[in-house]
């Protein structure tokens, strides 16, 4: 009986830790959502600040390109033009209505002609067409604009003088912004122009230079171009390959010839500033003679010769009588040489770095390169 107890007590027991470690699994999760929603909300608020700073910054770069000085004067002269029609186009309907309702579409007819022949000479300008046709649309449009002044002149005039000149001066002013306007364009555009003529003149030259001074090589890369399939080989890269096929070398302009002379003073400079300086001037040598510098004086010891010595050494007195000879029958035979460890010094590293030096020179000065 006691067992079946204890079996429910830990069975409750066990299912109170299960529902402990359910709810903290829970709550857990519901932290992280609300985690993630914060998180999100602050990348969305952060998207939208960087999306404002974008269109702020969209609006400033259209602000600057529209406040340039060509578009303000552009759009400035088109406004004065509008202004100008407007205030011109009134007074005309007035008179022309006084005088007959029938006469209604003519100040229409008559602005309308002045700004036609306006736009006919830009047009004139921007297809090149001969001056004489410009100027003659501009005495047309000159032509209407000044009798819609005169027009507007004699019915302000009724009022006062004043009126009378100004709506003469709108009616007129219009037109003359406008034909401002396209002459400062049309300046601007042939400024480009000129500047491209000097490029072309300029090419031209080089061109004709480059035919009289290696007219082989031009006709060579001609026929390369024409053998290619159209538009696929550049006159320029035809040129180098054919430069190349004559002289071998890649580099317009050179040539063997010009190579071995800038070799050779190449090898004349390198001689002249090693006799200058009393030592070879390479980059290796400098950096070997300053990394191992050579000793100043080579020391010897006393009797550290290769070979000891084949003369019988002098006596310290000279002798006063005659020399005695030897006898007939001897023979003085001569010492053999006798080597000795250490009696040879060893070559510093220097020495085999000028012997290399010297041994990469001589076949080189002697016209054999390897």
């Amino acid at each position: 009986m006691s067992s079946w107890f204890e079996e429910r007590r830990a069975d409750k027991a066990e299912d109170a830790k299960q529902r402990r470690l359910d709810e903290e699994h829970r709550s857990q999760l519901r932290r992280d959502e609300r985690r993630k929603d914060r998180d999100e909300a602050r990348e969305a608020k952060a998207q939208q600040r960087r999306d404002k700073s974008a269109r702020r910054q969209a609006r400033a770069a259209r602000r600057e390109k529209a406040l340039t000085p060509g578009n303000v004067y552009r759009k400035g002269t088109l406004a004065l033009v509008t202004a100008s029609a407007l205030a011109s186009v009134p007074a005309q309907v007035a008179h022309f209505v006084k005088v007959s309702l029938m006469l209604l579409p003519l100040p229409f007819a008559l602005e309308g002609a002045a700004w036609v022949m306006a736009a006919g000479v830009a047009y004139a300008d921007e297809k090149r067409l001969p001056m004489w046709v410009r100027w003659l649309l501009r005495g047309l449009c000159l032509s209407a604009a000044g009798y819609a002044a005169a027009i507007n002149y004699g019915y302000g005039a009724q009022t006062s003088p004043s009126v009378g000149y100004g709506l003469a001066a709108v009616s007129l002013l219009g037109p003359l912004f406008f034909e401002v306007r396209q002459w400062v364009t049309t300046f601007t555009v042939d400024a480009g122009e000129k500047k491209r003529r000097g490029e072309a003149k300029a090419r031209a030259r080089h061109e004709k230079q480059r035919r009289k001074d290696h007219k082989p090589v031009v006709r060579l890369a001609r026929r390369l171009v024409s053998a290619a399939p159209y538009g696929t080989l550049a006159a320029e890269d035809a040129f180098t390959a054919a430069w190349e096929i004559f002289y071998g070398t890649g580099t317009p302009g050179m040539t063997p010839a010009l190579h071995a002379q800038q070799l050779a003073s190449r090898q004349s400079l390198a001689a002249a500033m090693d006799e200058a300086n009393g030592a070879p001037i390479s980059t290796r040598s400098s950096l070997l003679q300053r990394l191992h510098p050579a000793p100043s004086v080579l020391i010897y010891r006393p009797g550290s010769s290769q070979v000891a010595t084949q003369v019988p050494p002098a006596s310290a007195k000279p002798s006063e009588g005659p020399q005695k000879k030897a006898p007939k029958g001897a023979r003085s035979k001569p010492v053999p040489p006798v080597r000795r460890k250490g009696d040879t010094p060893r070559f510093h590293p220097l020495a085999k770095v000028a012997a290399a030096d010297t041994a990469r020179k001589i076949p080189a000065v002697n016209g054999y390169h390897h």
